[in-house]
């Protein structure tokens, strides 16, 4: 049977990582809506506006990178914590 301090550990980094895959498709969501939009009404879109939801795509995903990074970094302490506790 797993640790209780191992499932929640678990739990929490289940929860992160569906938070952030929820946010990432809510913005992944709007800038779609523009592609859509973009590529729908004009035959060759502006340059700048393309230029735009590729910006728009990467910050996305930096920011979702970014959260990850800082899930897995608060998990690693808190179990850092449990085996300085359990020593």
């Amino acid at each position: 049977m797993v640790n209780k301090h191992f499932e929640d550990a678990r739990y929490y980094l289940k929860r992160a990582g569906e938070t952030a895959k929820e946010g990432v498709s809510e913005e992944v969501g709007k800038v779609e809506s523009r592609l859509r939009e973009v590529t729908g009404r004009e035959s060759e879109p502006e340059a700048g506006r393309l230029d735009e939801i590729r910006a728009d795509l990467s910050e996305i995903q930096e920011r979702a990178e970014g959260e990850a990074r800082e899930a897995i970094a608060d998990a690693r302490e808190r179990l850092d914590s449990y085996r300085k506790q359990e020593a």
